[in-house]
């Protein structure tokens, strides 16, 4: 049965990943969640990896299950992401001075007297909302009923008369141009967590 579906995957028969989408995602979102404990970039690892497993799948080799592949890729993703978060905290802390009377990370925290607070919420919600004015209209509308009215791929595919895959294509790229919009703010954000 599992061999029948990558062959018909392979063959670019999108019923095959539908039944892959439906069958293996809750499962990877759970293990991947598990290694990052962040429940939402675990569902963007997984929605790389099952994209990634669409977009290549005329060159895919499976030696063991499907299921083993997908693990695997979703696990590979996940310590590259921890690898990468670690590497941008050490880098953004160890490029401010540090002196052994004061601690410099705390001045940096943001209180409720503290105006930078109000600033860079304001600023940082202004730029989100011209991000997401900016996107392509239809994939406006996916990412906004995706991530403000909590609609999954299927109600959003079915609302918008459009496949499932593109609506993953389309929250996929709404979040490679947020991640590009939002990267300048990264560093004093790392500081905030």
């Amino acid at each position: 049965m599992e061999k029948l579906i990558i062959e018909k995957l392979k063959a670019g028969d999108e019923k095959a990943f539908k039944h892959i989408y439906d069958r293996h995602y809750v499962l990877l979102c759970r293990f991947a969640n598990l290694i990052l404990n962040d429940a939402f970039l675990a569902e963007e690892i997984v929605n790389d990896v099952i994209f990634y497993l669409w977009e290549h799948r005329a060159d895919l080799e499976i030696a063991y299950s499907l299921r083993a592949y997908l693990l695997r890729a979703v696990r590979n993703r996940c310590l590259n992401e921890l690898n990468t978060l670690t590497h941008r905290k050490e880098h953004c802390f160890s490029a401010f001075p540090h002196s052994e009377n004061s601690n410099f990370a705390d001045s940096f925290f943001v209180t409720d007297e503290h105006p930078l607070g109000a600033l860079l919420e304001q600023e940082l919600e202004d730029l989100l909302t011209r991000s997401i004015e900016a996107l392509p209209e239809e994939c406006r509308a996916v990412f906004i009923k995706s991530r403000f009215e909590q609609k999954n791929y299927q109600e959003i595919s079915a609302e918008l008369n459009i496949s499932v895959n593109t609506v993953k294509y389309h929250i996929k790229h709404a979040l490679s141009v947020l991640r590009v919009e939002f990267s300048e703010y990264l560093q004093v954000l790392l500081l905030l967590i």
